[in-house]
């Protein structure tokens, strides 16, 4: 990844979300760029304009972790956005002025006794899934409710490119349009943790390439924490499924994120999800197990 222009791109989509009357100043009549300008930005945070500017050029050697606070409250970055900026700076310092080496794989092994575990969940739906959103494990009910992706896969089922590249994924994800944000968002954020990572750079490659609405969303440098919330999906079998979900850290095991769903108690979605586990135990006793295909 260009650490750099990320760093650049970043900081400057930031400032342009922000009017200026947001952070009491006057917007004037003859503002040629949308949001704040650099020298404001730079009066907020208590810099120079010279030194911002050589910040926002990915120039960050050597620059610290208080003026890189100091950015983030002048441009109102919450906690993930926060952290964000301290990946890109990090990464940014750490290659400068080098070459990158040899390109790394960003897989991880699934735990031992993580499948167990999951495997122990009968009534939620669950999955782990890595960094660049490769689903790496599932117990039963989460197969069954990302049947679509494991089934028009090969290989190791990727939301992203399910998402961007898969003709069904609309109707897979009826709020077709926030799952997309959500996934490009969460890529960003794995692309500033694991800069060098094949995984990564291939993928946002790929679908750069082949997607353009995933080509608009990627410039917009929006990011998101994958933490808790509500999703919907749409299953063959049992029809719509509007859960709750909530996503934990698997400690020692850096980006892999267990999410687990719930349904509302009584409503049509846990019924759904009742239907959904009879319609998956029809299918392992007709198909025999099929599990998550490993790399």
């Amino acid at each position: 990844m260009e650490i750099a222009k990320d760093l650049r791109d970043f900081l400057m989509t930031r400032r342009a979300k922000i009017a200026p009357d947001q952070v009491g100043l006057v917007s004037g009549r003859r503002r040629r760029v949308p949001g704040l300008r650099r020298e404001e930005v730079a009066m907020l945070a208590g810099v120079s304009t010279e030194y911002y500017v050589q910040i926002e050029r990915g120039q960050v050697a050597g620059v610290s972790d208080e003026i890189l606070h100091s950015i983030a409250t002048a441009l109102q970055l919450d906690d993930v956005e926060t952290t964000h900026l301290f990946d890109l700076a990090r990464a940014a310092t750490k290659h400068a002025g080098k070459r990158p080496g040899r390109v790394r794989s960003s897989r991880q092994t699934v735990p031992e006794g993580l499948q167990t575990l999951l495997d122990s969940m009968v009534t939620a739906p669950a999955i782990v899934q890595n960094g660049h959103l490769d689903i790496v494990a599932a117990n039963a009910l989460g197969r069954a409710l990302y049947s679509e992706v494991f089934d028009r896969t090969t290989g190791t089922p990727n939301l992203a490119r399910f998402i961007f590249l898969d003709d069904r994924a609309d109707e897979t994800f009826p709020d077709w349009e926030k799952a997309a944000d959500d996934s490009v968002a969460l890529l960003h954020v794995e692309a500033a943790r694991a800069p060098y990572s094949k995984d990564v750079t291939g993928l946002v490659g790929a679908l750069a390439t082949r997607s353009e609405p995933f080509r608009t969303r990627w410039a917009e440098h929006d990011v998101v924490a994958h933490r808790r919330g509500t999703k919907t999906f749409h299953h063959q079998a049992v029809g719509d499924l509007t859960l709750r979900f909530e996503g934990l850290d698997v400690l020692g095991s850096a980006g892999l994120t267990l999410i687990g769903y719930t349904a509302e108690p009584g409503s049509p979605s846990q019924e759904a999800l009742q239907l959904l586990a009879s319609w998956a135990a029809t299918e392992k006793t007709r198909q025999g197990e099929n599990p998550v295909p490993a790399d």
